[in-house]
């Protein structure tokens, strides 16, 4: 029985990996959940699930949860707030894996602390490679922690590499679906409502990573965590346009061979590789071929998608850049999403923050909080 702490378990990942549990009652156990800020879905996971600890977002969200579990009789269940209370939920001493999936670098603090625990990491927030990569990977080598891939691009790479030896590689390819505009007439691109940008034509998530997929930056991190993840340096992370989104990213090896992921685009196939590798369980999540039609590939249009070329500048500027192109990009697509910027504002916003950016490495958790700190300081003032 794998016993799992689950950072974000209220959002699409989380609610996710639950549906696994209840799939694989045998197999996993969620034990503890840090849940943000949704009340009524953390108090409903407390009644399934009976965690030894729950987490909210802030102190009056966990007194109105203690006060809800009174009211129910439900007792034995710790509840805790802020990222003390995630870090917690991270480092319990009965969870073994945990679920990473907290959006942004509000995830980092607590993921470094399950690394820095032993605990084997299934990674969902691409934000805490991004922004400390280095200080991430180097604990994971230092703790003998995995660090498995849930994103479905990297999950792919994870699995093809099972193909070949690290030195076989030539370069790796990130699929990426283009978004809602890979088709709109750059003219129109002035006018892109928020609405729009959040109608993705293939996956459903969060509002942020949605907007991110409109104008490609989510590929764009997902580049530098593939730098991280697989030791490869940008020019050898590719990205080519796959619209219907079935095969998830390929490896291609130095003898010309390509190997590729097909599978449905249902995020518990992900989730459920990292929770049993290097086993593969079996699961009714079956793609059926004769229904593929056609796979087409064309590559990203720079013009269309100038956050594209903006994180493989930071990817090859180094770990300051990459924590501002995330932060700026956070800042600009909330006020994207408040209507007080256009769409086009937000690759020129995280472009000027970049310019204004010292190079340079943190050498510490607290050094990629106060570089983050920063960076959004410095897109506000873009903004203003």
């Amino acid at each position: 029985m794998k016993k799992i702490a689950l950072l974000g378990s209220t959002g699409s990942i989380g609610q996710s990996t639950l549906s696994l549990c209840e799939s694989y009652p045998d197999r996993f156990h969620p034990v503890a959940f840090a849940a943000g800020a949704n009340l009524d879905a953390a108090f409903a996971q407390a009644q399934r699930w009976r965690p030894r600890i729950l987490s909210m977002a802030t102190e009056q969200l966990a007194s109105a949860l203690s006060l809800r579990l009174k009211e129910q009789g439900l007792t034995g269940i710790e509840v805790v707030y802020g990222t003390a209370g995630t870090v917690r939920v991270a480092t319990l001493a009965e969870a073994d894996f945990v679920v990473s999936a907290i959006v942004g670098v509000a995830g980092l603090e607590a993921t470094y602390a399950a690394v820095l625990s032993g605990k084997q990491v299934g990674l969902a927030n691409k934000e805490c490679l991004v922004a400390a990569g280095d200080l991430l990977l180097a604990a994971a080598r230092e703790h003998n922690v995995d660090l498995l891939p849930i994103d479905s691009e990297h999950n792919a790479i994870h699995q093809c590499l099972r193909g070949g030896a690290p030195n076989e590689v030539k370069q790796i390819w990130l699929t990426a679906s283009g978004g809602p505009f890979r088709n709109t007439p750059l003219e129109e691109f002035a006018h892109i409502t928020p609405a729009q940008a959040l109608k993705h034509p293939t996956w459903t998530m969060g509002r942020r990573i949605t907007v991110d997929s409109a104008t490609m930056l989510n590929k764009g991190l997902e580049i530098i965590e593939a730098c991280r993840l697989f030791d490869l340096p940008p020019e050898r992370v590719r990205v080519t346009v796959h619209p219907q989104s079935t095969l998830h990213s390929l490896v291609e090896f130095v003898d010309g061979s390509i190997l590729a992921q097909i599978s449905v685009t249902d995020m518990r196939l992900p989730i459920l590789y990292a929770l049993t590798w290097p086993e593969r369980v079996p699961s009714d999540l079956t793609f059926d071929l004769a229904a593929l039609g056609r796979l087409d590939f064309q590559p990203p249009d720079p013009v269309r998608f100038p956050c594209l070329r903006l994180a493989y500048e930071a990817a090859a500027a180094g770990q300051n850049h990459c924590i501002a192109l995330n932060a700026a990009d956070e800042v600009a697509v909330e006020a994207f999403l408040d209507g007080t910027l256009p769409f086009l504002g937000i690759p020129r916003t995280i472009e000027r923050v970049l310019a204004l950016t010292p190079a340079g490495s943190p050498a510490s958790i607290s050094e990629v909080f106060s570089a983050d700190a920063q960076a959004r300081e410095r897109a506000r003032a873009c903004l203003a």
